[in-house]
């Protein structure tokens, strides 16, 4: 296993971990303030950090003066006010590149009109209006992006496809988003795999995006049929398959590293919800940390499709691993990245992973991240994406298995 830092980065978290879980149980017991978001937004949109980043932060400052309350239908109507503008900027463009730069620009403020969930009306506007912006951006795109929609359960599952242009068939990352992200946003991460000859489909999480069904301990199915249904696309090397699971995507990434180890070449699993999380006593006052911006707590309801938070935490323990019966067994090569200081999720769980079943292990361990690794700067999630997971990445594709 590698390591960034060679410390006892464990024992170090465990510590930091009973503090930080233990202050925040005395403390953090409410969400921000509507002026506390907007201060924090904004200063979070001056240094690209999550979940503002990409976002202009004069637009971010334009937005923020149209929001008075902590109501969700008027922060959806901030974000479109200023998004409307740049569609119509777009819609008026002298040249394509012109009107790409807009739709892009408007996609992203559309897109975090309707964060973390789309829990009121306006905020389903809002993300229909994503969608639509974000497709007229993939309109330019070369190669170009596929709308894939896979039959299932009466249903569909709706996901991005984008495959290098090459003449023999092709490794491809299945790139799973989290709770708050979105497929969109995890295709325009994955625009920096192309140039290495690597493809990915982009999906949302259960119960995010146009996920077809809620989370739940079954959820993962959804990727079992999308693993299917790559098998039958003869541009696609099926036998080299991955999968990259951001945080809540990353517990549907170290579950499939399990279930679905015979199909896949490798799994990065970052910051992954493995068993202490579920547990009461650190996933309640986990609702409120600080280092998420807003509204937890409504995302997971939204997630999960529970009306109340005791639901929710009545719920939570049959999603672990442990509980499913899956820690301890084999898996596919897994990659795990994360950060000691990460208050959504514990370290322990990614020492849990680490250190149980069989299979190879591989780690990257940021002494001094947050959640997914990330630190204000420096670590961000594009250069953790450059630097250390696409390099994860290519070198699987050409280990031969």
């Amino acid at each position: 296993m590698r390591y960034r830092h060679p410390v006892n980065w464990f024992c170090l978290a465990l510590a930091i971990g009973l503090i930080t879980l233990a202050g925040r149980a005395r403390a953090q017991t409410a969400d921000r303030t509507i002026e506390e978001i907007k201060v924090e937004a904004q200063a979070r949109a001056e240094r690209g950090a999550y979940p503002l980043g990409g976002l202009n932060p004069a637009d971010v400052r334009d937005a923020l003066a149209k929001i008075n309350t902590r109501d969700p239908d008027d922060w959806a109507a901030g974000w479109s006010a200023i998004a409307d503008g740049y569609i119509a900027k777009a819609k008026a463009a002298a040249t394509p590149a012109e009107a790409d730069a807009n739709y892009l620009r408007a996609w992203r403020l559309y897109y975090f009109g309707q964060w973390p969930a789309a829990t009121s009306e306006g905020k389903k506007a809002s993300y229909a209006k994503a969608l639509d912006a974000y497709l007229l951006h993939a309109r330019t795109l070369d190669p170009p992006l596929e709308i894939v929609r896979i039959p299932f359960e009466g249903s569909q599952i709706v996901a991005y496809l984008r495959l290098p242009k090459l003449s023999q068939p092709v490794p491809v990352v299945i790139a799973i988003a989290g709770l708050d992200s979105r497929k969109e946003t995890v295709a325009e991460t994955y625009a920096a795999a192309l140039p290495f000859g690597i493809g990915f489909i982009a999906i949302d999480s259960p119960g995010t995006g146009q996920a077809p069904v809620k989370a739940s301990e079954t959820a993962d199915r959804m990727y079992s049929r999308v693993i299917d249904y790559l098998a039958t696309r003869p541009e696609i090397d099926k036998s080299r398959l991955l999968v990259h699971g951001q945080s809540f995507g990353g517990y549907w990434a170290a579950k499939l590293a399990h279930t679905e180890r015979e199909r896949l070449l490798g799994v990065v699993a970052q910051s992954p919800a493995v068993h202490t999380y579920y547990q009461a006593d650190y996933f309640r006052p986990s609702m409120y940390t600080r280092e998420y911006l807003f509204d937890r707590a409504p995302a997971y309801l939204a997630v999960y499709g529970k009306a109340t938070l005791d639901e929710l935490y009545e719920f939570m323990p049959k999603m672990s691993l442990q509980a499913l019966g899956l820690l301890g067994q084999p898996t596919a090569p897994l990659f795990i990245v994360g950060g000691v200081k990460d208050t959504q999720v514990p370290i322990a769980d990614l020492d849990l992973l680490i250190h149980t079943g069989s299979g190879p292990r591989e780690a990257w361990i940021n002494a001094a991240g947050g959640h997914m690794g990330r630190e204000r700067t420096g670590w961000t999630d594009p250069v953790i994406f450059r630097k250390v997971i696409l390099p994860w990445e290519v070198r699987m594709i050409a280990t031969e298995r």
